[in-house]
């Protein structure tokens, strides 16, 4: 017994010291972090200072400090962003499905910015900007080295004005292609974000953007449809139409993708921690009353609309026609910030309910349908380059 406890003792004795031993280092290791946090933030106030005091022309000290913020959010990915008061305001305006502007969704790659898609009947779409063109320069300022929400605020402007777009379009068998200009006028974007209508027997909805509308004016033009065919026994089938369509509000695509889906999961999100994910399932009942469903997308279908395109096919409820959609499978939160700002930082990304990750990948259809390519626009103007000032 004396042995026993003896060498139980022993071994007691030995675990602390093998524990101080282990957590001494850890400790000193985060000791030596948080060091080397307070020294950087010591030095960013250097930096501030120094450039109130000593730069060239008086500074205003709030714009310099949002934009040290946004360039710390900027730096994570594209979609991570400092949203002023303004932008704040201009985004939930947007949501709620009406704003000023081009009515283009755009991203950022290599530093360039990329055409997501162009948004029905507006003024890019009209002047036959497409999925994948690159932005190069706005009225002949270039954009490489801005930030997405800095290019972005080069294309605002008051409704009636006028922009001019250098566009860079890939050329057959990525074959160089030759800048081109595009000139349009601002418009006030009112987005229809639902339509639907009868071809034979078959109810086509085409659904424009998952704003706060989306759900409402879907159930609404599907019932429509329905009640004008006679009922659902003279429907034959539906076509929910999501090409181009950027996306949106997640809430509103789990609400498109419930309508059509009587059970099962739909989505799920996971962040950095287990504790950040969450799963979202369907709810009893289906629209369609179980008719046969297709889904059409393309490579300017992102976000939301590969959410509801994923969440149908893993079911086998509809049937995937098109081309990749566009892969951007990432869960963006608004945080409200003191004095009416916002962060819209990455915290999640998007799993459909077998598991597929959509970021990067996207969806790929069922059935490979290639779009017809657009008309060529007619005698493209060069492109207009300001002469650089020197700085």
């Amino acid at each position: 017994m004396k042995k026993l406890a003896f060498a139980a003792i022993g071994g007691a004795a030995l675990g602390l010291v093998v524990t101080t031993q282990v957590a001494g280092p850890l400790l000193a290791q985060e000791a030596e972090q948080d060091r080397t946090i307070y020294e950087q933030l010591d030095l960013f106030g250097d930096i501030f200072e120094r450039i109130r005091s000593d730069y060239v022309e008086e500074v205003d000290e709030q714009k310099l400090i949002e934009a040290a913020i946004n360039g710390m959010l900027t730096s994570l990915d594209p979609h991570s962003s400092y949203l002023s008061p303004d932008d704040a305001e201009k985004m939930r305006v947007q949501t709620r499905g009406e704003f000023g502007g081009l009515g283009i969704e755009v991203t950022q790659e290599e530093g360039w910015v990329k055409v997501v898609s162009p948004m029905d009947g507006t003024p890019a779409a009209l002047a036959g900007i497409q999925t994948g063109d690159f932005i190069t320069h706005v009225n002949g300022e270039s954009l490489m080295g801005l930030t997405l929400d800095e290019a972005v605020e080069m294309m605002r402007g008051p409704v009636g004005s006028e922009i001019t777009l250098t566009i860079v379009r890939q050329g057959e068998d990525d074959a160089p292609a030759e800048p081109f200009d595009v000139s349009l006028v601002r418009d006030t974007i009112k987005l229809q974000a639902v339509r639907a209508r009868t071809e034979g027997d078959t109810v086509v909805l085409r659904v424009t953007t998952f704003n706060e509308q989306t759900f409402p004016n879907l159930s609404e033009g599907l019932a429509q449809q329905v009640e004008a065919a006679g009922g659902m026994d003279h429907v034959n089938g539906i076509v929910l139409d999501l090409r181009n369509n950027p996306g949106g509000l997640l809430d509103q695509a789990i609400a498109v993708s419930d309508a059509f889906l009587p059970e099962g999961e739909i989505v799920s999100t996971r962040g950095r921690h287990p504790e950040d994910g969450e799963r979202y399932n369907a709810t009893a009942g289906d629209l369609a009353q179980g008719k046969p469903m297709v889904v059409l997308i393309n490579s300017g279908s992102a976000s939301a609309s590969e959410i509801v395109a994923g969440a149908l096919q893993d079911h086998d409820r509809a049937v995937v026609v098109g081309t990749q959609s566009f892969g951007k499978g990432s869960v963006q939160t608004v945080m409200p910030l003191a004095g009416d700002g916002a962060m819209r930082l990455t915290t999640a990304r998007y799993y459909t309910p077998s598991g597929r990750s959509i970021q990067a990948l996207g969806i790929s259809p069922d059935i490979i349908v290639q779009q017809p390519p657009a008309p060529r626009r007619p005698r493209p103007r060069p492109p207009r380059r300001r002469p650089r000032t020197p700085r």
